[in-house]
């Protein structure tokens, strides 16, 4: 059974095994590190369909149904389906979970939801509850500025501290047998609020909770990021990432070297800077790059220790209008492959 390591983290006695992965996503998203990688490359954003909501919806399907076509599983085989999203209710992943026909269990964690979605499978899987699991998540640009900022038939202007909103999806299909990659360590994070209230600064309101989860893994497990071939955090872009440093050694005496990544900087190329601004977010990029680029790269031999923090922000629809800050919160999973 598993068992507590220091004040936050969880090991598993028996490690769990990502069996197959699979991510899919928009045309912006195939032009940058996952070019080729894809399953599935949409480019029409409402994958032909009336609203974008619906369209988010089929993307994370999508993602799914690639996963188990990978594994050579059907729906019927799979035993639980934890997932979450941007939207109300979740409903994408509600949508999404009604195409597959799979038991489902509906999670929110903002963008940290893969994490969060892995954490919570492999806790179920170790304690021999269910013997397989699908997890995953996704998010439509369009589908979330609708909601969390402005419709974009208003054609506001972004500033430079906003991050473009990943249309993509990833999903994990975890077993309690196989070969890595496997989760054996997770933590999952307190919500964590410094007083940000700019819905543009997502970058500046999570990388608190980024440095709150860090920490305290590398407390409890009496690591350094030097024990590390990639600490992978997401969505923290330009702003997030910078400050998750500043706040790592000032509160924490943790300086990160070269190995830290953000999702959010790697999931576009360069030369999209101008429609991204201070980088990618939303559920499907830490998703995307985790499935499409991270894992096989697990699986291949070419990283042997990754640590994934997903980071979300966790306000509402309304509650910046109410003038709420944002508290946020990151969920940590270790992933190995043979050593």
């Amino acid at each position: 059974m598993a068992t507590r390591i220091g004040m936050d983290t969880i090991e598993l006695q028996t490690p769990v095994f990502a069996e197959s992965y699979a991510a899919v996503g928009g045309a912006l998203e195939n032009g940058g590190l996952l070019q080729g990688k894809l399953a599935r490359v949409f480019d029409d954003a409402t994958l032909g369909l009336d609203s974008w909501e619906k369209a988010e919806a089929q993307l994370q399907q999508a993602a799914a149904d690639a996963a188990l076509l990978r594994a050579g599983r059907k729906g019927a085989d799979v035993d639980l389906h934890i997932a979450g999203d941007l939207l109300g209710q979740c409903s994408a992943s509600m949508f999404a979970g009604r195409g597959l026909g799979i038991p489902f269990a509906g999670v929110y964690g903002a963008c940290s939801t893969m994490a969060l979605s892995m954490a919570m499978g492999a806790l179920m899987l170790e304690s021999g509850a269910v013997g397989t699991v699908l997890a995953g998540t996704s998010s439509h640009f369009c589908a979330a500025e609708k909601q969390f900022r402005q419709p974009l038939e208003y054609g506001g202007q972004r500033p430079p501290t906003a991050q473009w909103t990943a249309t993509a999806a990833g999903a994990v299909l975890l077993s309690a047998a196989g070969d890595a990659p496997k989760i054996t360590q997770l933590q999952f994070g307190r919500v964590v609020d410094l007083g940000v209230k700019d819905a543009h600064n997502m970058g500046a309101a999570m990388a608190p909770a980024a440095a709150n989860t860090i920490g305290a893994f590398f407390r409890d497990t009496r690591t350094m990021p030097a024990d590390y071939d990639l600490i992978l955090t997401g969505d923290l872009g330009l702003v997030g990432s910078d400050l998750l440093r500043q706040l790592l050694l000032s509160d924490w005496g943790v300086a990160l070297g070269n190995n830290h990544k953000d999702c959010g900087l790697l999931l576009y190329h360069e030369e999209q800077a101008n429609e991204i601004n201070a980088g990618a977010s939303g559920c499907g990029c830490s998703a995307a790059v985790l499935c499409g680029e991270i894992l096989p790269l697990i699986a291949a031999g070419h990283l042997t220790r990754v640590l994934f923090v997903a980071t979300g922000a966790l306000l509402s629809s309304v509650s910046p209008l109410q003038g709420e800050s944002i508290p946020a919160v990151a969920h940590a999973v270790l992933i190995e492959g043979q050593k």
